[in-house]
């Protein structure tokens, strides 16, 4: 056997027992880089005559020639295996079901406000909506809260840097009271209206949140009376809890915009709730000074005024018990209300 085929033989050998590219890409080297064994043959045919010149030299290029040719066999063999490979790893069983798009569904929170807003759509109230980012004049003043009252500490309350045109910061709307006097102003009484919405606060627990939902209620005219807010909020919560069996109460309590004012209580007769009273809501007679703010004449306008949260009535409704929840994005928590 001549040096040359013996060389193309043990290329042959090398370029088959390459695993992969970098290892043939290895072996190649031993025979054609640039001090492999072909290359070193061409180098000796500088010292040869003419006539061995021609004759070697033809068949050092033949032997290259079959040498490429393995080279690039197994190049493509490889090449062919890794694509199957591939293939095989990202293959698609065809006979697999599909997957379909899963079904959504309105979120219990929302659930509840459109609720609310139906019920009291249907005994005549409007709804307003209106900006979450509010002026202090809005948000505290004009609902005669006191300039060193606690809900104007940084604390209780999301400020922002920019200032309104009084100089004061603007802030995050810590009730949907403000659209209240916004809607009075606009409006000529008789006014019978609710205000859902998004509401801030600097608070993070178990049964409170930065950003929650609440709902007010507003109903100003000339003969207004707290037997009417009774009779309003009791009928509301019988037809949203879709039982007659709970009993309401109205405690004395204190708010600045409301006199006389109340805390509601509900107790439910029957289910997991039974024999246990809940505070549900504040309330009140609307305060003459936030009449006058509305721009009315509190000498003959008289009104009143309830706020609940529309997370509270959501736990209550459907037996929730931590309103983190609602804001966790649990799918297993969230398919309940499909």
């Amino acid at each position: 056997m001549t040096e040359l085929a013996r060389l193309v033989q043990e290329a042959e050998q090398a370029f088959s027992g390459a695993a992969d590219s970098a290892s043939l890409e290895n072996a190649k080297a031993r025979f054609l880089g640039k001090g492999g064994a072909l290359t070193e043959q061409l180098k000796a045919l500088g010292q040869a005559d003419p006539e061995t010149k021609k004759t070697l030299g033809a068949a050092i290029n033949a032997a290259k020639n079959q040498i490429e040719a393995l080279l690039a066999q197994r190049r493509q063999a490889i090449a062919d295996a890794e694509l199957n490979e591939r293939l095989s790893s990202e293959a698609i069983d065809v006979s697999l079901d599909g997957r379909g798009r899963g079904v959504g569904a309105i979120h219990p929170v929302i659930r509840t406000w459109r609720r609310v807003e139906e019920i009291f759509h249907s005994i005549g109230f409007d709804v307003a909506d209106g900006p979450e980012i509010e002026t202090d004049w809005m948000n505290f003043t004009a609902l005669n809260n006191p300039e060193n009252h606690p809900a104007r500490s940084m604390q209780d309350t999301f400020y922002l840097e920019k200032k309104d045109e009084t100089g004061l910061p603007l802030l995050l709307r810590t009730h949907t009271s403000p659209m209240q006097v916004r809607y009075a102003r606009t409006h000529t009484p008789p006014i019978k209206v609710i205000a859902p919405g998004r509401t801030y606060r600097v608070d993070s627990d178990a049964t409170h949140s930065p950003m929650f939902h609440q709902v007010e209620g507003l109903w100003i005219a000339e003969d207004i009376s707290f037997a009417d807010l009774k009779g309003v909020f009791v009928n509301f919560l019988h037809t949203f809890f879709e039982t007659d069996q709970l009993q309401v109460r109205f405690r004395p309590s204190f708010f600045p915009f409301t006199e006389p004012s109340a805390e509601i209580d509900m107790r439910f007769e029957s289910g997991p709730l039974r024999g246990r009273w809940l505070e549900i809501a504040g309330s009140g007679q609307v305060h003459p000074m936030v009449v006058k703010n509305f721009g009315l004449d509190p000498e003959r306008y008289i009104g009143f005024a309830f706020g609940t949260g529309i997370e509270r009535l959501t736990m209550l409704r459907y037996g929730i018990g931590d309103l983190r929840l609602f804001y966790e994005n649990d799918l297993r928590f969230l398919r309940q209300f499909v």
